[in-house]
């Protein structure tokens, strides 16, 4: 949610600021504005409900002074609807401060009685113009823009990332984060800050990553990092290991479509240097996560929320067959609250892409505190949650900028089966050979998933076509193809915004049958009758009390099913595979429909209504 761009330095910021928050505009956003400190020390902004073009066209109109210190913001509408003045920045009454903010300050009704109480006369309805006057207020007291930021973090609850210039001192801008992300571009005579690395990664690829209850003050020259209570911080510089091009559609129609063809090399770059031997070996997990300690763990709990926890359902299944530990999959904003029981011998592991879902790292929080041992799955370099675990696995799947997650998702199944593989070799659970076999098959994954997009891509968009008056479409699967049901159906609500559903088929005669009518389409996610042939045989039976209810068969079974053939209006066929990376072949089909179904509707496939990419707040 929310983008973030900043800058300090030689050039004209309004450009630069603009072009960063079009790289942003994956987050999700509903209005957009920027602030400007121009050459003759004026603080000028512009700020627009709608998407950037809008603001665009409203900086054809009404230019906004050039200079070398500026703010831009896209905005996800939490407190006070999606309106011109409900925008981002806010200024302080005097116009002299103005502040964008990322997250929720849970305690800004109270602030703002005191505020009002003190004659202080509110211009919109949000949280943050709470924090523009509480700054403008302790910088008049101190006169300096990072006191008068840590006079006030102290005093918000929530999550946030605020970032502030003031006309008084221009060349300089201010940032402060807890529980939402916020990074440093390093760069030569200027410097930037962002919500994530996209901001300003055309500039430069040296980032740091600002930590929990941290301020930071970027000049051209300099950067500081000081704690909320004045202590300096050494921030750990890395470099962003992709470019600016990476994060762009090159020619593609849309990034999903970009990014459903990029999961190949995303599985295959997240398997790559994590064997040896032919054997899983993941050796940099840390002290708290070595064999020793992995050996004794008695229980897993994977929290995720969305996508990502149904990429941890389908670990489960191999989780518990391979290291022979009991696994538990719970949804990140569920977690605490249903007061789990936790101890040093329970290892959570928290999966989310950006590793700044805020549910997910409250869940991770809550497992430390309970002594659990923490273990993250993590796209994105030098995110929170990574550096809030004990261990972590990052995928490599590269920027994913469509808000419907595709290729993130496949790499995380991977992550997480490297994990299971990895355990299963140190608990002794897995022999060797049966391990090799398993990770041969892995590796094997990417080319068949090749295969799979690039022979059902047409087939799949004329049925999405054919389908586009389609108010219904029901996904059965069965052990691991049962959450990659739940994923196409996720990924048809998220684009098309029609009902779809997901079910066990076992569960189908305990009720969802009375769903299927005559034309109901149901996509079936069939299990290979080489390796599952019992459950091959009931999920057959599962298609003829559908097929005898008048449903429209979509069977997404393994090349020469012969059993499936007859029972099936339309068969899109996978490579012949292992049972374990058959979901991460049976998906892609899955996604091609939602994203084709969206298209053939008019609809914005990267940018769905009400979804943002990174949910930031709980």
């Amino acid at each position: 949610m929310c983008g973030i761009v900043a800058y300090v330095g030689p050039r004209d910021s309004a450009d630069l600021i603009m072009a960063g928050l079009k790289r942003l505009e994956y987050r999700g956003y509903d209005s957009a504005g920027i602030a400007i400190l121009d050459r003759e020390g004026r603080l000028d902004t512009r700020k627009r409900a709608g998407k950037l073009g809008a603001l665009a066209e409203e900086l054809v109109q009404h230019p906004i002074g050039d200079g070398g210190t500026g703010l831009g913001h896209t905005r996800w509408a939490t407190h006070g609807g999606p309106t011109d003045r409900n925008a981002h920045p806010h200024l302080s009454e005097d116009g002299r401060l103005a502040v964008i903010h990322n997250g929720i300050i849970e305690n800004f009704a109270e602030l703002k009685a005191e505020l009002v109480a003190d004659g202080v006369v509110f211009r919109s309805e949000t949280d943050t113009e709470v924090a523009a006057h509480l700054l403008a207020r302790a910088y008049r007291r101190s006169g300096d823009l990072t006191e008068a930021f840590r006079d006030v973090v102290r005093r918000l609850r929530g999550a946030f990332t605020l970032l502030a210039v003031h006309q008084d001192e221009p060349g300089v801008v201010v940032g402060a984060r807890r529980n939402s992300p916020l990074v440093i571009g390093l760069g030569e005579g200027e410097n930037f800050l962002g919500s994530d690395v996209a901001a300003f990664v055309e500039h430069t690829k040296r980032a740091v990553a600002v930590g929990q209850d941290e301020i930071v003050t970027i000049r051209p020259d300099s950067v500081e990092i000081t704690d909320f209570s004045g202590g300096h911080v050494d921030g750990d510089e890395y470099e962003v290991a992709w470019d600016a091009k990476a994060a762009e559609k090159g020619g593609w129609p849309w990034f999903m479509t970009k990014e459903i063809h990029e999961e190949p090399d995303a599985l295959a770059n997240t398997l790559l240097g994590r064997t040896r031997d032919g054997l899983v070996v993941l050796s940099d997990l840390g002290d708290r996560l070595s064999d020793e300690v992995l050996a004794g763990i008695e229980r897993i709990v994977l929290v995720a929320a969305g996508t990502a926890s149904y990429a941890a359902e389908v670990a489960r299944y191999a989780i518990e067959a391979w290291a022979r530990v009991p696994v538990a999959v719970e949804l990140a904003h569920e977690f605490q609250f249903r007061e789990p029981l936790l101890d040093e011998r329970t290892l959570v592991i928290s999966i989310s892409q950006s590793g700044e879902t805020m549910d997910t790292l409250v869940a991770v929080q809550h497992a430390r505190a309970h002594g659990a041992r923490t273990l993250s799955v993590c796209n994105t370099q030098g995110a929170t949650i990574p550096r809030e675990s004990d261990g972590v696995v990052y995928t490599h799947a590269g920027p994913e900028v469509a808000v419907a997650s595709t290729k993130a998702f496949v790499s995380q199944i991977a992550a997480l089966y490297l994990v299971g593989l990895h355990l299963g070799r140190i608990r002794g659970a897995l022999d060797d050979a049966t391990h090799r076999a398993l990770v041969d098959d892995l590796l094997a994954a990417p080319e068949k998933l090749r295969a799979v997009i690039q022979d059902s891509w047409t087939r799949i968009e004329t049925l999405a076509h054919w389908m586009a008056d389609t108010h219904s479409v029901l996904f059965l699967g069965r052990h691991v193809g049962f959450p990659i049901a739940l994923e196409g159906a996720l990924k048809l609500k998220e684009l098309a915004y029609i009902h779809a559903e997901g079910f066990a088929a076992g569960e189908l005669k305990h009720g969802p049958i009375a769903l299927v009518d005559h034309g109901q389409v149901v996509f079936v996610v069939v299990p290979s009758p080489r390796h599952s042939a019992a459950l091959h045989a009931k999920v057959v039976s599962n298609i003829q009390e559908i097929r005898a209810r008048g449903a429209r068969v979509i069977a997404i079974a393994e090349q020469g099913d012969a059993a499936v053939i007859p029972f099936a209006d339309e068969l899109i066929p996978l490579p012949l595979t292992g049972p374990w990376t058959e979901p991460l072949l049976a998906v892609a089909p899955l996604q091609i429909f939602a994203l084709e179904l969206a298209n053939a509707k008019g609809l914005d496939v990267d940018q769905p209504r009400n979804l943002a990419k990174s949910v930031t707040v709980e």
